[in-house]
């Protein structure tokens, strides 16, 4: 019973360490899985050459096997932080590399009876520039005392996502899980069939749409800061669309760029309002098509009970910007507290929503040839959200 209890115990902690991997590769390119474990226990043995190999295969490779997954007693367990992190988020158990490694291995003999997968890394070290090295005995000799099948498993992508003393950029993870090797493999069987699963797995760069690479050329580019900048200028004085909709638009095209870009739309509808209400202050009416008399009506009475606070109604309202600064500006509102008020109220969608679509766009890059899929469908919603809110406000 007790053991029992420990088993279910140790399988929800691998399906919430699988879950956190999942969302975390999928944030940094994402993590594609061919292939599935046998039944019962067995002995992954996988190519090694960055220390995001790890997280792709507790995000690839079944709960319900708890995989556990060796690591190197010299580096991972010599520290009691470092050897915390190693248990408590990949699962981690020390082998030594110099004397003892294999009394280490032995030890899960009954796990893998037991039900659950061994992960190695054959190779004992991160290769370099893409060699797979030559693979150590260690695992299949354990495999064999135990009675299990050996599992050789090919990585790619790791070592574009995290190099060996490089930075981590957004890269697609591939793991291709092969057919259980024979009792009593060699390790040169066992390395060659992980080399043919690396090969079968590097299938090339994910597939892109030109339309995306044009939008993310222009978000990028010299003219992207000045698009959003004056795209949120011009909302604030008369253009019916808002630049949360362009942020949709070139932040999930261009991910790293969503902040910066927020920031210049923040920065150009706060100098819009200013102008806007300087204009209005003055007896300028701007054209402002979809907007209604009840839209005006209604920021009047708010501006009347809630002076420059009534601001805070906008992102949530439907009320367009233009309205609260052409209305704010006629009832004589002072500069400086409106720009105070404005700027809270619209740093919290403005970056909000561009945060939201960039990593929307860095979580679903493995499906960038769908971009203008996703544009006609946000076109779509975009309008029937608009006339709704036009209607609700007639």
């Amino acid at each position: 019973m007790r053991g029992g209890a420990g088993q279910g115990r140790s399988r929800v902690a691998a399906g919430l360490r699988r879950l956190l991997w999942l969302v975390v590769l999928s944030v940094s390119g994402g993590v594609q899985r061919r292939g599935r474990l046998p039944r019962g226990g067995c002995v992954v043995v996988a190519n090694h050459s960055s220390h995001a190999d790890t997280p792709a295969l507790l995000a690839a490779l079944d709960a319900g096997h708890t995989p556990a997954i060796g690591a190197a007693a010299d580096y991972w367990f010599g520290s009691p932080r470092r050897s915390r992190i190693c248990r408590v988020f990949a699962a981690g158990f020390p082998v030594r590399r110099t004397g003892g490694g294999m009394t280490d291995l032995l030890g899960r003999v009954d796990e893998l009876r037991a039900g659950r997968a061994i992960v190695l890394f054959p190779e004992g070290t991160r290769g370099r520039d893409g060699e797979l090295g030559s693979f150590h005995r260690g695992a299949l000799t354990l495999a064999e005392r135990a009675g299990v099948p050996v599992v050789p498993v090919g990585i790619t992508g790791t070592d574009r996502l995290l190099p060996k003393h490089g930075k981590l950029r957004p890269a697609l993870i591939r793991v291709r899980i092969g057919t259980p090797l024979p009792p009593g493999a060699a390790p040169e069987q066992a390395r060659a069939a992980v080399e043919a699963l690396r090969a079968d797995s590097d299938t090339g760069p994910v597939r892109d749409s030109t339309l995306r690479r044009r939008v993310a050329a222009v978000a990028v580019g010299r003219w992207g800061l000045p698009l959003a900048f004056t795209w949120a200028v011009a909302e604030a004085l008369s253009w019916p669309l808002m630049p949360e909709l362009l942020l949709a638009v070139v932040c999930a095209a261009a991910p790293r760029r969503a902040f910066t870009l927020s920031l210049a739309a923040l920065a150009g509808s706060l100098v819009g309002g200013l102008l806007a209400l300087h204009l209005a202050a003055h007896g300028v009416r701007m054209p402002a098509p979809l907007t209604t008399d009840r839209m005006r009506a209604e920021v009047r009475h708010e501006l009347s009970v809630e002076s420059t606070s009534a601001v805070r109604h906008q992102p949530w309202n439907g009320i367009p910007f233009k309205v609260y600064a052409a209305e704010a500006g006629r009832a004589g509102v002072p500069a400086t507290a409106w720009l105070a008020e404005s700027a809270q109220a619209r740093g919290s969608r403005t970056l909000t929503v561009g945060l939201a679509f960039g990593a929307f766009g860095a979580v679903a890059r493995r499906f960038r040839r769908h971009y203008p899929v996703y544009l006609a469908l946000l076109g779509c919603g975009f309008a029937t959200g608009l006339s709704l809110i036009v209607a609700g406000w007639r």
